[in-house]
């Protein structure tokens, strides 16, 4: 069993940075591939970054790339998705996944956080 719990998203204008959390209880005995979903009003959740278990494994979604960094500290159990130049069509509902393997779609995921909101102006 795992639980996910988000924080860090906001405000912040065009160009600005945001750094999310996500606090990972784990009852498994795999370490879990761990990874950002972006969900903007209308589309379906994307993937934005995904790291695995080991974490020496990342994906990132283009549109992201040499904007955002997904990273792990195993010892707090936690994921981070640090995003700079933040741009408005970044904005989204994030939501944090775990899953027993590494992957880059929604059904390589078992467990989703609540999702936090992430809103850019222009």
């Amino acid at each position: 069993q795992v639980q996910l719990v988000e924080s860090g998203g906001g405000l912040v204008q065009a160009g600005g940075s945001l750094r999310l959390s996500c606090a990972a209880s784990v009852r498994t005995f795999v370490t879990p591939a761990l990874g950002w979903f972006g969900q903007a009003p209308g589309k379906e959740r994307e993937l934005v970054a995904g790291i695995s278990g080991s974490g020496g494994r990342t994906a990132y979604a283009d549109s992201v790339k040499g904007r955002f960094t997904i990273s792990r500290d195993k010892a707090k159990n936690t994921v981070y998705l640090q995003m700079n130049s933040l741009k408005p069509e970044d904005t989204a509902v994030y939501y944090c996944a775990a899953g027993p393997t590494y992957g880059t779609r929604t059904y390589n995921y078992d467990y989703w956080g609540q999702g936090t909101q992430v809103t850019v102006s222009s």
